[in-house]
């Protein structure tokens, strides 16, 4: 279960990665389409939604390598059962805001589809398929989340620099 766990966080990074590939090459196209006086339409939307793509992807993997903020000035000075327990609290509130933030990410994708929500700009893009993204990125980011709190109820969880929190 582990290494699919962890297969699935660095797709999600890697996807991340493509995107912002994509958000280059976008930025690219309308550099050099006004150097040479054509105008390619939507450019400016697709680098948006593939910005926006990157970041939630990248959320899970971020999480996992122990590169998220956080404000450690009390469980710093904990030990033991206390920082564990401070540990699962916040873990079980990053978790419960993460899945809701799946839920309403997930909604949000299929009310643009339901709707036929499409974009005001000139590429008149569907919403809901630049809304998979953040859906998805959410719910990798909740799988996270929720894996963290296994861990650290197993006492598995590693704290401290060697995890990358300090």
């Amino acid at each position: 279960m582990r290494k699919t766990l962890n297969a699935v966080y660095e797709a999600a990074a890697w996807m991340a990665a493509l995107l912002m590939i994509g958000v280059l090459l976008m930025v690219l196209l309308s550099i050099v389409s006004r150097l040479l006086h054509f105008h390619v339409p939507g450019t400016d939307a697709y680098a948006g939604y593939a910005m926006a793509g990157a970041g939630f992807m990248a959320l899970a993997h971020t999480l996992k390598r122990g590169e998220h903020i956080r404000v450690t000035l009390i469980l710093g000075r904990l030990k033991g059962l206390a920082r564990h327990r401070l540990e699962l609290w916040a873990l079980t509130v990053a978790s419960v805001l993460s899945l809701l933030l799946s839920f309403f990410a997930w909604r949000l994708a299929w009310q643009s589809h339901v709707f036929h929500d499409i974009s005001t700009g000139s590429d008149a893009t569907p919403l809901w398929i630049p809304q998979i993204l953040m859906g998805l990125g959410s719910t990798v980011l909740s799988l996270a989340f929720l894996d963290e709190w296994w861990l650290e109820w197993r006492g598995q969880r590693a704290h401290g620099q060697e995890a990358g929190h300090e």
